[in-house]
Order: C-alpha cells, then sequence, then structure tokens
C-alpha cells in the first residue's frame, strides 16, 4: 500500500516539505479530509478549524519557499481543548465552557505557532482533565480506533485517539496522574509526561496545579523528542516554570544502551495484572537485555498509597480551581436565577457534569475545618515519602521499567459506575505526578484480541534524554509503532 499524507511522521513530512514534495496546504487538506472521513466514528475533535489551518498552512507554504523553514513549519497538529487557544473555543469538555472564547493562548501553543505549525484544531477529553476514559466529556466519549467499541483513555483520549486515527500528526495532551501515558498506551501511540516545571503551564485550563504537565502524544520516539524540544524551557509567565537549559533531545536518540541500568520495581508486577500485559512486558525486558542493559530489582515501598494520596491532592487542588466558575465573568450562566447565590448554584449545578461534582466535593471535604489535618496534611506527607522512594530508586538505576495500565483499554460503561475501579487504572502511572519526574510510554506489544499495549519508562527529574533514548532503542529493535488501525 502506498503511504498517505497523513500516515507520515513529523520528521518524515518535514522532509517532503523541504524538498517541496508535498506542501503544507496539500498536507493540511489531506488531515481534513482524515478529519471529515473517520471522526464520526472516533470523535476526538471538539473543534476543528478548517479555515485557519489552511490560511496558517499557506503563511507556511511562503516560508518554506524563502528558505525558512524548522522541524515544525508546516506540519498539522492538533491540541487538547484544555488548551487556550485565542480567538478558538476552548471548552476542556464541560458545558461550563461551551461558549468560552479565549483572548490569549497557551504558551506551549504559541511556541509551536511561532516554529510554523499549524492548528487542526480542539481536541475531546474528559472534562476538566478528570477522568481515565473519556468518558465524562459533555461531547460525548472518543473511541479506541483499534476497536470502536473500547474506551481510548483518559484525560487525554482525543489527543491520543486523533494520533492513532491518523488525524493530525502530533497533538499536545495533559497528564495529571497518567493522562497522556495512559491514553498512548491503550491507542497504540508515543507519550510523555515531562518533569514538572519543564513546559510552561501558562494558558492551561488547571486541573490540579501541583500535578498537571504538559506533554506530546506522537507516533514515534523522534517525533517526541522534537515536539518537547519546541515546547520545554522557562516561562517567566508560569511561576512553577524551571529556568534550566533544555537540551537537544533529538541528539539523544543515539540507540545505544549499553550498560543502561534499568530498574523492575516489585510493587509493580503484581498479581492481577492482565496475563498479556504480563507477557508484554516479559518480552520488552528481554529485548531490552539483548540490547546490553543491565537489570536491577527495586522497590517503590510507598507505592500502595499513591491512589488514595493522588485522589486527595488532586481534588483539593480542583475544588479550588474550580471555584472560579461561577457564572459571573465567564462561561455558563443560568438564565433561570433568583439573585447571586441561587445564579452561582445553580450556573454550577448545571455546568460540571457528575465525575467533576464528585471531585469537588471530596476536595472540599479534604480541606475542610477540622478535615485539613487528617486528610490533606496527611496526604502530603505521604507525598514526600513517595518522592523520596524515587529519590532513592534513582541512586541504583538509570532508568525504572513497568507496564503503563494494569489491562489493555476497556469497553465504554465497563467501568463508569464503579468510580474506583476507574481510578485504579492509573495505579502505575499516578507515582510519577505526585514525584514530579518524567516518564514516556510507547507501543510494546498487542493484547489477543488486538488492542494495543504500552510500555512505561520512567526517568530521574529533567532527564528527559534518557527515557527518550531508552524508549528510542526500543522502538528501533521491534515494530510496534508501525502498526497502524484500520478505519
Amino acid at each position: 500500500m502506498p503511504m498517505e499524507i497523513f500516515d507520515l511522521t513529523i520528521h518524515e513530512l518535514h522532509d517532503k516539505l523541504e524538498s517541496k514534495e508535498v506542501s503544507s496546504v496539500e498536507a493540511t487538506r489531506a488531515m481534513l479530509a482524515r478529519i471529515e472521513a473517520t471522526d464520526p466514528k472516533i470523535g476526538s475533535f471538539i473543534t476543528v478549524t478548517k479555515e485557519q489551518a489552511l490560511a496558517d498552512a499557506e503563511v507556511a507554504d511562503r516560508c518554506i519557499a524563502d528558505g525558512k523553514t524548522g522541524m515544525l513549519t508546516g506540519i498539522p497538529l492538533a491540541l487538547k481543548d484544555i488548551f487556550l487557544t485565542e480567538g478558538v473555543r476552548t471548552t476542556c469538555g464541560s458545558r461550563i465552557l461551551h461558549n468560552f472564547i479565549p483572548p490569549y493562548s497557551a504558551t506551549s501553543w504559541e511556541k509551536l505557532k511561532g516554529q510554523g505549525a499549524v492548528l487542526l484544531g480542539k481536541l475531546n477529553q474528559d472534562e476538566f482533565a478528570m477522568g481515565s476514559s473519556n468518558e465524562s466529556s459533555c461531547f460525548g466519549p472518543s473511541r479506541n480506533p483499534w476497536n470502536t467499541e473500547c474506551i481510548p483513555g483518559g484525560s487525554s483520549g482525543g489527543s491520543a485517539a486523533a494520533v492513532a486515527a491518523r488525524q493530525a500528526t502530533a497533538t499536545l495532551g495533559t497528564d495529571t496522574g497518567g493522562s497522556i501515558r495512559q491514553p498512548a498506551s491503550h491507542c497504540g501511540c508515543v507519550g510523555l509526561k515531562p518533569t514538572y516545571g519543564r513546559v510552561s503551564r501558562y494558558g492551561v485550563i488547571a486541573y490540579a496545579s501541583s500535578l498537571d504537565q504538559v506533554g506530546p502524544l506522537t507516533r514515534d520516539v523522534t517525533d517526541c523528542a522534537v515536539i518537547l524540544g519546541a515546547i520545554a524551557g522557562h516561562d517567566p509567565k508560569d511561576s512553577t516554570s524551571v529556568d534550566a537549559p533544555v537540551p537537544d533531545y533529538k541528539a539523544a536518540l543515539t540507540g545505544n544502551i549499553k550498560g543502561l541500568r534499568i530498574g523492575l520495581p516489585k510493587e509493580y508486577f503484581i498479581e492481577g495484572l492482565d496475563p498479556d500485559v504480563q507477557k508484554t512486558m516479559a518480552q520488552a525486558i528481554e529485548t531490552y537485555r539483548k540490547l546490553g542493559a543491565d537489570f536491577v530489582d527495586i522497590s517503590l515501598p510507598h507505592t500502595d498509597f499513591a491512589v488514595a494520596t493522588y485522589y486527595l491532592i488532586a481534588t483539593a487542588e480542583a475544588s479550588s480551581n474550580l471555584a472560579r466558575y461561577d457564572g459571573v465573568r465567564f462561561g455558563h450562566r443560568s438564565p433561570q436565577a433568583d439573585g447571586l447565590i441561587d445564579m452561582m448554584t445553580k450556573s454550577r449545578s448545571e455546568g460540571f457534569g457528575l465525575e467533576v461534582k464528585r471531585r469537588i466535593m471530596i476536595g472540599t471535604y479534604a480541606l475542610s475545618s477540622g478535615y485539613y489535618d487528617a486528610y490533606y496534611v496527611k496526604a502530603q506527607k505521604v507525598r514526600t515519602l513517595i518522592m523520596h522512594d524515587f529519590i532513592r530508586a534513582f541512586e541504583e538505576v538509570d532508568v525504572i521499567l513497568t507496564p503503563v495500565a494494569p489491562t489493555p483499554a476497556f469497553k465504554i460503561g465497563e467501568k463508569i459506575n464503579d468510580p474506583l475501579q476507574m481510578y485504579l487504572s492509573d495505579i502505575f502511572t499516578i507515582p510519577v505526578n505526585l514525584a514530579g519526574t518524567c516518564a514516556i510510554a510507547l507501543p510494546a506489544g498487542f493484547s489477543a484480541n488486538g488492542l494495543p499495549i504500552g510500555l512505561q519508562l520512567i526517568g530521574k527529574p529533567f532527564n528527559e534524554e534518557t527515557i527518550l533514548r531508552a524508549a528510542h532503542a526500543f522502538e528501533q529493535a521491534t515494530d510496534w509503532h508501525n502498526r497502524k488501525a484500520e478505519l
């Protein structure tokens, strides 16, 4: 089968744009046609910016003609609908923001735009990034391109599904407890959660401010390195952004991992792990052994407390962050209200979905007088213990290898009425956010019924180049990233 434009990676499309074999307008039209043909089945997009995309592509083609090109010039991308985009509706998957047009853009999108990237549109997600399945979006669920009866993962489900369905060359998502890595695993693409502070959060609608981080979802590891290099760096508009040098991530992809020390935490290889996931992890370990890596058995002893800790800290921060949605300044305002308090109550009741309401109530309770010390403060202490687990582990190893999720993608509706089971979907990804370090998910195999299974590599803080190098070496030794979902 001949390769279509929408099948190309960033670096492949860049080469064709530079050689004038393809124009950005042609690439953008191909992507828009692909979205039109496939999105009724997948539901990745909330908003498609067709006119803006074609106008941006024309500008990119003029830059290419003048010899002013970078890796992202003319490349069609899409954004999770949590990123503010000036003049383009931004909903966060919620009724409360269904009509919100931001007056400015997120720093991460400004950086991509400044390098000539083309915006195809905004992608579906769990409401306010609160979910593991993309079922809490007020626009309906996104579906997994490998099996449309299954979830694509969450909360960046639309971002992963769009990459897997070849509707965008790459996308941006956010990761608060696994929201990039888990959907990347379920959809068979690469997803990176950078170290907290590596990428600006300015202009990203806040869920849990001490946990949220922006990252790419891509077809392969090289593209992941390209996007990270474009969006990383200090931003004075974000007080949590770290002023540290940004390495050349693409140059780090040497393929050489001989002597790399890989840790295997016993707490992540547990009973109850899906047999297909177990088999995939065993095969991945053997692949790394053949590549010359050394394995070390390690322990992350406070892992069992991570989910409970996360759902106290994240919900407490969500309760605080979502207080601003009151129907006064922007977003949904109830038309049938008697007085200010009634207007705020009705606006929030009508605007927020069930999962968001659940998390606001849990967080408000954890922060309330008499419970603050017992729940929120104790959770912060346990968070410190989890962080120290990783610090100690990285004294022995260079990276840590784990599954991304306990199972492959599950059926839509299967866990929606069982919040605890849904929350446990992120048991292997949450500790990374609590520790504030970096991790990458990449394709590592398939289940017996044809669903992708991902591998997670966790790295030291601000050492993204090592996990990218390790991921790239695995990718070059296997063929999983070349498999395509048939739509």
